[in-house]
């Protein structure tokens, strides 16, 4: 029998019961488009941690203090500080592949506007490659610059947060102001871009940023630093440049060969790694418990199929008697399984692609969908029919030609 003669007898047979073969299909249909939803928003999720992370800065290698240990328990990373701004001098005069360095001082406290506005927020010491480093573009004004450094001048660059809430929505209403910084006044001289938020929610616009070494003497007072940001020059030089860092760095804390290193280097792709690790998990345990859905949704076609075998037991049977062979009754079977399972398919797609777009509106959550989940889910819905359909099918081909015209 031709492809086109069965599958037009498997849409005959499927017409003629249309609200039990829809009852049928809905479990296919709500697993294939609830497969789809998920899997899009664990993608979009993906999606959105990944440029997180690429907002950070370009080609970035982090440098941060390592680990105390007492009692041979380890206190956790960062616990133990001995990071200096000679370190920071030292990787900018001899590393070869990071083109830009920058320490990072951080100061926290009560920020104050001239107009009596108060905000509360971290305050970064740096150098001007801060900005490079971070790929970080100035909306207002200007960034400040190498003499403003050195001759530890009291200016700042505001985040475009704080600056909205301490000075307004003005444009260049921040510029040439006053903030009052634990009581040392400082200008305003820019207002960064926006940058938006991390992939762990912390709003990377809330900030101030000013040259370090006032941050060091006015605010900071301790010796120590929270960290040493540098760019590699491209990114396949930043593997490269993890490994003379860390050399610098052991060099400049005097480590012997035997002593493990008190700071740990980082760069872009391992945090991207460790953020993306938890969401894809999380995609494909939401993708597999929407799955069970479509293997009930094959037991419900096993269950009509078998229905539909008895109820057509004397319509096997005539076809039986004017020629037909078993094969040819099974195939018959079978291609109506696979042909209600892929209608159930095609709706669940079209239900996946509403209801990421329905997710996506109301929650403002990232959905994106792929040709690959498409086609997966298109194809698992093609296997559920033929798995489930077989044995319906195998059972009508089964059938004695005399019993099942004798059938009432």
């Amino acid at each position: 029998m031709k492809p086109q003669m069965l599958i037009r007898i498997a849409l005959r047979s499927i017409r003629r019961t249309k609200m039990r073969s829809t009852l049928t299909a809905l479990g296919i249909i709500i697993g294939v488009g609830a497969v789809i939803v998920m899997v899009a928003i664990g993608h979009g999720a993906k999606s959105r941690i990944e440029q997180s992370i690429k907002n950070l800065g370009t080609n970035m290698v982090v440098i941060t203090p390592g680990a105390a240990n007492t009692g041979n328990v380890s206190q956790g990373a960062g616990s133990f500080n001995r990071l200096k701004i000679e370190d920071a001098e030292k990787l900018k005069r001899e590393s070869v592949l990071l083109a830009d360095v920058s320490p990072v001082i951080m100061a926290f406290g009560r920020i104050r506007g001239n107009n009596g506005t108060n905000w509360r927020c971290p305050v970064y010491g740096v150098d001007p490659a801060y900005q490079n480093i971070r790929d970080w573009q100035v909306g207002q004004g200007q960034f400040f610059d190498a003499r403003d450094l050195r001759a530890r001048r009291k200016v700042c660059v505001l985040g475009a947060t704080v600056a909205l809430q301490i000075f307004g929505d003005g444009e260049g209403a921040a510029l040439g102001q006053e903030v009052i910084l634990r009581d040392v006044p400082f200008t305003v001289i820019g207002v960064l871009a926006p940058k938006g938020q991390t992939a762990s929610g912390t709003d990377q616009d809330d900030v101030i940023i000013a040259p370090y070494t006032t941050v060091q003497e006015r605010l900071a007072g301790h010796q120590f630093i929270a960290q040493i940001l540098g760019s590699a020059a491209s990114p396949s030089d930043v593997v490269a440049a993890m490994t003379e860092a860390k050399a610098i760095m052991r060099e400049s804390h005097k480590l012997g060969d035997w002593e493990e290193s008190d700071f740990q280097v980082k760069n872009q792709a391992d945090l991207a790694d460790a953020a993306t690790g938890a969401t894809d998990v999380m995609t494909i345990l939401l993708a597999c418990i929407a799955g069970i859905s479509l293997l009930v949704g094959g037991i419900g076609i096993m269950n009509i199929m078998l229905v539909s075998v008895t109820e057509r037991t004397r319509e096997i049977g005539i076809r039986m008697a004017i020629g037909a062979r078993p094969a040819d009754v099974l195939l018959q079977f079978l291609v109506e399984a696979i042909v209600l399972s892929l209608l159930g398919g095609l709706l669940g797609v079209a239900l996946g692609y509403g209801g990421s777009w329905l997710v996506g509106r109301l929650t403002g959550w990232p959905t994106m969908i792929d040709g690959v989940t498409v086609s997966v889910a298109l194809g698992f819905s093609a296997a559920v029919g033929v798995f489930f359909g077989f044995w319906p099918a195998r059972k009508a081909a089964a059938l004695n030609p005399i019993d099942a015209l004798r059938y009432e």
